[in-house]
């Protein structure tokens, strides 16, 4: 398929810059575009709509967007990459510090195993080659928050290569028009992360949090086949659950636990790729969308105006909507790569290749770890749709909120209300509630899945026997942070749908109770039920009775039905269930009002 073009196009007053498939075939191209500009509330990741151009032209001039992406995920791990300090959000400022992160002299990096494991497990679930050989090398840059001058990372021979994520979008205005693209994996590294620069701008100095220096990350390098803000944000949230699912990141983007460079060019179809601009740290789906859009406007713009594009690194300023230079670009010969001296070569095994009677506790098996990969995301999308026969955009909604899955889950083993219902009611109403309210699912999802450790239980470091501090970080006051948990239960949501199932209530009866266990903590609904007497109206006769009064009451909806105007009966319909408190069943209301009207 051809690669995705951009193409100004004149809209109403005014030209705009499209994001068209090159492989489409429907009518004049499906859009696939982007904007700056939005409606509060809406999605940069779900929508589609186009960048206003910042001047017009003259006839059309067609552009090709390239993006690339580098995706830092820190490593779900009780102690850093090197050190045995631990790994704790939120910390008091440098209370988490070796003598190796501070990089005093004579201190030894001493590998940590699970770091390893984990880019193993993410390397296998990303389709990648693993390296049985990989090495460290030292990047050298000067900055106050890495006090070693350099940061141990693995740009020669990292420990995974040449793997592939797939992701979905939307390729239309239906969410139904998904269509699936791939993303080449360049590389998988391990390496450090750096310390925190906290500026204090009202005493003009910058302090420097060292707790987060040396904490083990993976780099995930995408190869640049993406072509707008919506392709990298969908992709970057696909290799999210991935990661949380596997157990090896949080990805928590709001606690810095994901972060995403973006490398951005554009160029005429069959000409040389463009210079490339870097956009750094983008710590939100929504964010990084806006200013890869934003980037490739400007770029456009530039050279439409005849100027040069630069090449440097930029950062996002949201409130501006904007990317703003902040230095030029290093190349290679900047960070000066040299080995690193203090590390041998990283060797893995498979089953053929290990040793006769070598420690466990000393190796680490790739096909091991291969054996004990856990359901993927895609893998538990392809579930729902066959078990449940829910929609496939239904099955993406579920795992995209933290904790919606479990919730859904847990409703639907304890009710015997369709499948289809229990997906209606968590995707539009419970999860409309929770966005409206911003609360989370409930208590245990208010932070990403929690690491799939069990299968790791050998230890944390190669070779390191010193374990002290070694405790578990992720700690209940960790998890503390983030919206209040949702107020109605699976349990209580479950009973709800059991009582609509049963026809006990009706379905506009079924959200006074869901609004009232929203209110009131502790109350089930069938006490509510109870309180608010709405059970469904039994007596046929007397709802006879109300649909002959609602009748009289209003001749000339009565006249309008009888003239023709389907839609009338629809307010009738309402004013009986107004009438009766929302007790009767429409149903058998509409069945009613239909037999009246036509003797």
């Amino acid at each position: 398929m051809a690669a995705p073009m951009l193409r100004w196009c004149y809209l109403g007053r005014r030209w705009v810059l499209a994001c068209i498939d090159g492989g489409s075939r429907h009518g004049r191209g499906a859009a696939i575009g982007f904007t700056s500009s939005r409606k509060r509330g809406q999605s940069s990741v779900a929508q589609q709509p186009l960048i206003t151009a910042q001047k017009s032209r003259k006839g059309e001039h067609k552009w090709a967007a390239v993006v690339g992406l580098e995706i830092h995920a820190q490593i779900s791990s009780n102690s850093k990459l090197f050190s045995g300090s631990q790994v704790h959000f939120a910390a008091p400022p440098n209370s988490l510090v070796s003598f190796f992160d501070a990089s005093l002299p004579g201190t030894l990096p001493v590998l940590n195993r699970r770091c390893v494991e984990a880019a193993v497990m993410t390397g296998l679930a990303l389709s990648c080659r693993i390296n049985k050989k990989s090495l460290f090398d030292r990047k050298h840059y000067f900055y106050a928050d890495l006090p070693a001058g350099y940061q141990i990372t693995q740009q020669r021979l990292p420990i995974a290569v040449n793997g592939s994520l797939a992701y979905s979008v939307c390729a239309g205005k239906k969410p139904s028009q998904v269509i699936t693209k791939t993303v080449r994996i360049k590389q998988i590294q391990l390496e450090q992360d750096s310390g925190k620069s906290l500026h204090d701008e009202l005493r003009s100095q910058t302090l420097i949090d060292l707790n987060r220096a040396g904490v083990g990350l993976l780099e995930v390098v995408l190869e640049p086949d993406m072509s707008c803000g919506e392709e990298a944000a969908t992709a970057v949230r696909e290799l999210q659950l991935i990661l949380q699912a596997l157990g090896t990141s949080q990805a928590n983007m709001a606690e810095g636990q994901l972060r995403v460079d973006a490398n951005i060019s554009v160029h005429h179809p069959g000409e040389p790729l463009g210079v490339r601009t870097e956009v750094k740290n983008l710590n939100s789906a929504r964010f990084l969308a806006k200013a890869i859009d934003s980037e490739i406007e400007r770029q456009i713009h530039e050279l439409e105006n005849g100027r040069e594009i630069l090449n440097e690194t930029r950062s996002f300023d949201y409130k501006l909507g904007c990317t703003m230079p902040m230095r030029d670009k290093e190349g290679k010969q900047d960070y000066r790569f040299m080995p690193e001296p203090n590390l041998p070569p990283l060797l893995l095994y498979d089953t053929a290749s290990l040793p006769p009677g070598a420690d466990p506790q000393q190796v680490i098996n790739i096909d091991w770890i291969r054996e004990r990969l856990p359901e993927l995301p895609s893998e538990t999308r392809e579930k729902l749709v066959q078990q449940y026969g829910m929609l496939p955009e239904h099955s993406f909604a579920l795992l995209n909120e933290v904790g919606l899955l479990e919730f859904f889950q847990n409703v639907i083993k304890e009710t015997r209300a369709e499948p289809k219902k229990v997906t209606s009611w968590v995707l539009n109403i419970f999860l409309g509630f929770l966005k409206q309210q911003n609360l989370a699912v409930n208590e245990s999802s208010q932070s990403p899945r929690s690491p799939a450790r069990s299968s790791f239980t050998s230890g944390e470091s190669v070779g390191r026997t010193d374990q002290k501090q070694g405790a578990c970080c992720w700690s209940a006051s960790e998890k503390c942070h983030g919206p209040e948990p949702s107020p109605v239960t699976p349990a209580a949501l479950a009973e709800l749908l059991s009582l609509l199932d049963r026809k006990a209530i009706s379905s506009s009866a079924a959200k006074q109770v869901f609004e009232e266990l929203w209110r009131s903590k502790g109350k089930t609904p069938s006490q509510i039920v109870s309180e608010k007497r709405l059970e469904l109206m039994q007596d046929e006769e007397a709802l006879e009775r109300v649909c002959h009064a609602v009748m009289e009451e209003h001749p000339q909806v009565v006249m309008d039905v009888k003239r023709g105007n389907s839609r009338a009966i629809n307010k009738l319909i309402g004013l009986v269930l107004k009438a009766t408190l929302s007790r009767a069943d429409p149903t058998v209301i509409k069945e009613i009002l239909e037999k009246k009207l036509s003797s």
